[in-house]
């Protein structure tokens, strides 16, 4: 991997991940998506605002960012396309949680890992899927799963290409990239105040 392979794909990467939809859909809608709800510019946060069908547009949207970020350097760098694409799967996430176009703020990045993992371990990401379902429709909330689906993705990557493997490296700095952007949900969990969809 050459370093100006590594300043392209982190830059497109960080720079895809920035580009906040959440924002974009709501305020297509006459919301500020920054001032409802929790805050968050982020699927969840626009399905509670606008509904389930703009939260699923802001969600493909995101997850389409991690697939292209993760993606291109797979089908153009040849053989250092995983390390490379592991690294604009990264560098994306970053952007989208820490976006230069909204002030170095943004969202939790569950979205925008699920499409990079598409391109880039898809049997892991389908094991954290399973098991973000099973949190969510158990508990009804969203951060809960959105956690253990990102410490399954650390799991599965060691049972199935092990600890010397990048995408086990991958699974790891997903786990705690994620788990850490869900801190205020933890803080509130814990006071008894976090948000569910129950009924």
């Amino acid at each position: 991997m050459s370093s100006l392979n590594i300043a392209l794909v982190s830059i497109v990467g960080y720079l895809l991940g920035a580009i906040s939809f959440a924002v974009i859909v709501a305020r297509s809608q006459g919301v500020d998506i920054l001032k409802y709800g929790s805050g968050n510019p982020g699927a969840t946060n626009v399905t509670r605002a606008l509904g389930s069908k703009f939260g699923n547009i802001v969600f493909a949207c995101d997850a389409l960012k991690g697939f292209i970020a993760a993606g291109w350097p797979l089908l153009c760098m040849g053989e250092a396309g995983l390390k490379l694409g592991i690294i604009g799967l990264i560098a994306s996430i970053i952007g989208h949680s820490f976006s230069v176009f909204l002030k170095f703020k943004g969202g939790k990045g569950v979205a925008t890992t699920m499409g990079g993992l598409v391109a880039i371990m898809p049997v892991v990401l389908f094991i954290g899927v399973a098991v973000w379902a099973a949190i969510y429709f158990t508990t009804k909330m969203v951060a809960i799963a959105s956690m253990l689906f990102a410490v399954s993705l650390a799991v599965s990557a060691y049972f199935l290409y092990g600890a010397s493997d990048p995408r086990f490296t991958l699974g790891l700095v997903l786990a705690v990239l994620i788990v850490v952007r869900h801190r205020s949900n933890i803080a509130r969990m814990f006071q008894g105040t976090e948000n569910s969809f129950k009924k």
